[in-house]
């Protein structure tokens, strides 16, 4: 069982406190809201409509085909985000391909963070907080950068100084969500470390990415041999140079091979190196022929 499903089987007891309509969290003021905030939920699917506003209209099937192929054997990694609309009903803001995706697959539940009235500075303290935890894989890290970024609309810049982490610092974890959804999983399980992870990112293609990935795991290599690996892999990626054909130290003009043509009634092959070393070809046709053209050379 991945970290990832682990994480969402947590939010299930969270899940309880959003359906006691007696206790109903409308607000951070409420009971129990600094148990939701922040915090990942397992949500039903059939609580969520999708956000009448959103800009994107058009899904690329095959793309949406191979993210449930994904959560269907990883689950869904990176948690949808939704805001709370009445009582166990809410709209999402953030993740319409993974929603659909996991609609795809079969999925009654997906994992989310909630967004509820007047939490911003309540969600950025909880985030903070859980950043600096020393227990967090560089997954779940770059997931809580993300989301400060996404919902919060915080610059790199301004969570360096909210977290005390430098910017470049921020960057490289932002980078790993780049990353093949089975080297992100493969990082949370401790398979790999981030720094193996770093050194994959820089490869685009994200097959050749997952095919270093299993070379990592299966022959247990370490950092240095997998930068040496992502730097053989762009070398092959580099046109070879065509090979220099180096000229012949002097040319045996046109008039030249005529006249060794005429003599010897045959059609002369010359050929000159490049250090002026170089071989005629005089071919024959029959025995007569080899001996006149013995007999041309002996007079």
């Amino acid at each position: 069982m991945t970290k990832a499903i682990k994480k969402q089987a947590l939010g299930r007891g969270l899940s309880a406190l959003l359906k006691d309509p007696d206790n109903d969290i409308k607000s951070v003021e409420d009971k129990n809201a600094d148990k939701v905030v922040g915090n990942i939920i397992e949500l039903e699917i059939e609580a969520i409509e999708i956000n009448p506003f959103q800009p994107r209209s058009n899904f690329n099937e095959e793309s949406l085909n191979e993210l449930a192929t994904s959560i269907k054997e990883l689950g869904v990694i990176q948690p949808i985000t939704v805001r709370k609309l009445d009582f166990n009903k809410y709209q999402l803001i953030s993740g319409e391909r993974r929603l659909r995706a996991s609609k795809l697959v079969g999925l009654t539940t997906v994992p989310a963070y909630i967004r509820i009235a007047n939490d911003n500075e309540s969600l950025v303290m909880a985030l903070v907080e859980n950043i600096q935890r020393h227990d967090l894989d560089p997954i779940e890290i770059a997931l809580s950068y993300q989301r400060l970024m996404d919902e919060i609309q915080l610059t790199q810049e301004q969570m360096s100084d909210r977290v005390g982490k430098k910017r470049s610092t921020i960057a490289n974890y932002l980078r790993l969500l780049k990353l093949d959804p089975i080297i992100q999983t493969g990082i949370r399980d401790g398979f790999i470390s981030m720094g193996h992870g770093r050194a994959i990112i820089n490869i685009e293609d994200l097959d050749a990415q997952t095919d270093i990935y299993q070379k990592i795991v299966s022959q247990n290599l370490s950092v240095r041999d997998t930068e040496a690996l992502v730097k053989n892999y762009h070398e092959s990626l580099k046109p070879k140079p065509a090979a220099k054909v180096k000229a012949a130290s002097f040319d045996i003009d046109e008039s030249q091979k005529r006249l060794f043509n005429s003599y010897f009634g045959n059609k002369v092959d010359i050929k000159v190196a490049n250090n002026g070393k170089g071989k005629i070809t005089i071919p024959f046709q029959s025995e007569d022929d080899f001996n006149r053209i013995i007999e041309l050379i002996t007079k």
